[in-house]
């Protein structure tokens, strides 16, 4: 397959996606929650709506344009260990290593192992050539691969590393995302932060888990523009880390702002855990901009009037690479 048909195959995948009425993907909605409490309908739609947006043949031209693809004459395999906290939150990686005309060696999360699959499933149906660049694999030993793109944690990164000291890798470990408010932001823009926030439940590496504030920045504004999530607390597995989470602060005797589905809890840490946001107030933009320049590497996106728009950070660009490590370039080096 040439780079035009790969482009092709890509960009019908991405109106099959785009369907709300694709039976494929509809009928297995049920399975895919009952597998992962976490991919409730909306999260797997509004995932697929990310991934649509990227499908687009004017994107992809855009995309591929950038690079020299010739020197990728000799397939190379690449084996792909994807995480499994989102719904197909591994697909930038696959789609790179495919449009990049190299095979992709993937081991599926136990968490996410089933809309990757309907997803292969349909790109065959659109172009059954595609199935010699796609090989799913249950295990890491024994594999004949040319190069590695792993993302996990920051404990399994390490074990990655180690094991795949040999070859070409991109490792990936935490990240995490956060918002810079100025006070200057509508009513309409901290709505659209709250899709930021709460959208996965927090749970992607570009949710914003962190807030900064200027010095006596009113939070009420915030608890308003994010009451419209008010229902999050009626999804079980999210309601008891609320619950967790509220007791061992309280039990600490820890000083916090609770709304009754979200804790808000002044901290200088920039990952909170579920149903819980950290804010932090800044006196200095300048000051704060230095901090987050120099700690670059902690953070997935910065949402802010300056940087990433509100309401934007889950819909990722094709140029928007994790980490800020260009996978096509670093493909092309293989």
């Amino acid at each position: 397959m040439n780079l035009k048909e790969r482009i092709s195959l890509f960009s019908s995948l991405g109106n099959l996606i785009s369907d709300k009425d694709n039976p494929s993907i509809n009928t297995s909605f049920h399975r895919i929650k009952t597998s992962n409490p976490w991919f409730s309908e909306e999260n797997i739609s509004l995932s697929l709506s990310s991934i649509s947006k990227m499908l687009t043949e004017e994107a992809l031209i855009d995309w591929t344009s950038k690079y020299d693809f010739k020197s990728t004459l000799n397939e190379k395999k690449v084996f792909i260990i994807m995480a499994g906290n989102l719904p197909l939150v591994g697909f930038h990686d696959f789609l790179s290593v495919l449009i990049s005309g190299n095979v992709a060696v993937v081991k599926l999360s136990s968490k996410d192992n089933i809309l990757p699959r309907i997803l292969i499933e349909l790109m065959i149906a659109i172009d059954i050539r595609i199935s010699e660049f796609i090989n799913i694999v249950d295990n890491i030993i024994d594999l004949n691969i040319d190069a590695v793109i792993a993302t996990g944690s920051d404990n399994s990164s390490k074990y990655f590393d180690y094991y795949f000291k040999g070859f070409k890798s991109i490792i990936r470990k935490n990240r995490r995302s956060v918002a810079i408010l100025d006070g200057s932001e509508s009513e309409s823009q901290l709505e659209s932060l709250a899709d930021d926030v709460f959208s996965y439940y927090g749970l992607g590496c570009r949710s914003v888990s962190k807030i900064f504030t200027p010095v006596d920045y009113d939070l009420n504004k915030l608890f308003k523009s994010f009451f419209k999530y008010n229902p999050i607390i009626n999804h079980i597995k999210y309601a008891n880390n609320y619950d967790y989470n509220k007791t061992i602060y309280l039990m600490n005797k820890e000083k916090l702002l609770d709304n009754g589905f979200v804790i808000f809890k002044e901290d200088q840490s920039i990952q909170s855990p579920v149903a819980t946001i950290f804010y932090e107030y800044y006196n200095s933009r300048v000051d704060l901009n230095n901090f987050i320049k120099s700690n670059r590497s902690l953070f997935q996106c910065i949402v802010s009037n300056e940087d990433i728009p509100f309401g934007q950070s889950q819909f990722p660009k094709l140029t928007d690479y994790a980490d800020q490590k260009d996978t096509i370039e670093f493909l092309l080096s293989i």
